[in-house]
């Protein structure tokens, strides 16, 4: 699994598959895609392009979904992954994560497709009783079945991953969650890496394209923040390098977006150098448990952060 990755959330559907293609020309071999994110036939589309063209094999690439929170219910586990792997043209995810430890009332991929978070009236889906244990033997039979290489969640507190340990045929190989340095999640990190679970990282950038469900901009862009800015021309780099840096130098995985071809080979281009201890240090000063992706922030039901 490569350090630094393509996500794919909120890529326009008519320039993705593009854009995945351009991507995997100038290097990039790990993707992140999710069922809510609309755009996996697209991305699927550039993938098989470039295999086409001879620019890389399936098995150059790493390639990974999510599974939404319709879909919980051990029958629909395996519906999901089927169809998204279809809409990607593949034979195998090598990653399939449950999105968030929240089940909602099933929607058919028949009836609307990606379901999002709302009924056909803009009123926010029920919770339904779906254990996390029922979900995830679902997903440990994607893994028995070859559908899936590994499998791992994100968007869980410690407290959860832990008990999943306690049930797992198949640990959690994979934690992916919000990080960036107004939410550094230092004692999750530990506790995750302790247990051998990689961890990844999304949202790098902070508050960048969440005030649509809730969040503020009082906190300023981390690009604009005198301390990234500092030590940005202190070594020569953007902001956005440091970011990224600031979670590849202790083996965090990113998967930063971009769809310009300088942006691309900026964050890939982001492991050629060495944040100092003191960077860190100015770094942790900006911490705030700031969240910028908070299912509470739409109803107080999905506080899986509290």
């Amino acid at each position: 699994m490569p350090l630094v990755g393509f996500g794919l959330w909120k890529v326009p559907n008519d320039t993705c598959a593009d854009v995945v293609y351009n991507a995997i020309k100038m290097g990039y071999r790990l993707f992140d895609g999710a069922c809510d994110y609309g755009n996996e036939k697209e991305a699927g589309e550039g993938v098989r392009r470039a295999i086409a063209d001879g620019l890389v094999k399936r098995e150059d690439l790493f390639i990974t979904s999510k599974l939404w929170n319709t879909f919980h219910a051990h029958d629909h586990v395996k519906q999901l992954a089927k169809k998204q792997l279809q809409d990607w043209g593949l034979d195998y995810f090598d990653l399939f994560l449950v999105h968030f430890p929240i089940a909602i009332q099933y929607v058919s991929p028949d009836h609307r497709y990606p379901p999002t978070w709302w009924d056909d009236n803009g009123k926010l889906l029920p919770p339904v009783n779906v254990p996390m244990q029922e979900t995830w033997g679902a997903m440990e039979e994607l893994v028995d079945e070859g559908l899936v290489h590994n499998i791992g969640v994100s968007n869980v507190c410690g407290g959860l991953l832990l008990d999943m340990f306690r049930y797992a045929r198949i640990r959690p190989q994979v934690l992916q969650v919000e990080l960036h340095p107004y939410n550094s999640q230092e004692a999750l990190i530990r506790v995750a890496q302790l247990h051998g679970v990689v961890v990844t990282g999304y949202s790098q950038f902070g508050p960048m394209g969440y005030v649509e469900i809730g969040a503020d901009k009082n906190t300023g862009l981390l690009f604009d923040n005198p301390v990234i800015k500092g030590i940005a021309l202190a070594h020569g780099k953007t902001p956005a390098q440091v970011l990224l840096r600031w979670l590849t130098q202790r083996n965090i995985t990113v998967m930063p977006k971009a769809t310009r071809d300088d942006l691309l080979e900026e964050n890939l281009k982001s492991t050629d150098f060495a944040l100092t201890v003191r960077d860190f240090k100015q770094i942790a000063t900006l911490n705030m448990n700031r969240r910028f992706n908070d299912p509470a922030d739409l109803d107080q039901h999905f506080s899986i952060f509290a």
